[in-house]
């Protein structure tokens, strides 16, 4: 019979499973918040990842400026310090970010997978 795992250990997991697919998001390529819980097994679950995120003790080491809002946006108060290390990490990359938001269709995770699969429109 296998043991159950204890909260702390459940929850060690989860943040594992998070932090390993926020990791595997490619430079120069962005995910929402929903993408990186549907990827780590926990769909609909888009604020827990914000969560670990930011209680991550390896944040500085994980690509989390690559994480943003569905629409594009970065989830980071416009002003913060947060807000402007997100944007300039995320140019550096050669990431468009215009009005603080990033074209989910050109520099989404899925993007080359959606070209793959369906083609160049009037190619």
């Amino acid at each position: 019979m296998a043991e159950e795992l204890d909260d702390d250990e459940t929850r060690a997991l989860r943040a594992q499973r998070i932090i390993e697919a926020v990791a595997a998001i490619p430079r120069g390529r962005v995910a929402s918040y929903g993408a990186i819980a549907a990827r780590a097994g926990y769909p609909g679950r888009a604020r827990l990842i914000g969560r670990v995120l930011g209680d991550a003790p390896n944040r500085l080491d994980l690509p989390w400026h690559r994480v943003l809002r569905a629409d594009g946006k970065i989830g980071i108060p416009v002003g913060t310090q947060g807000y402007r290390e997100q944007c300039k990490r995320l140019k550096a990359e050669g990431v468009t970010v215009k009005d603080g938001r990033v074209p989910m269709s050109a520099f989404g995770l899925d993007h080359d997978l959606d070209r793959a699969i369906w083609g160049f429109a009037g190619g």
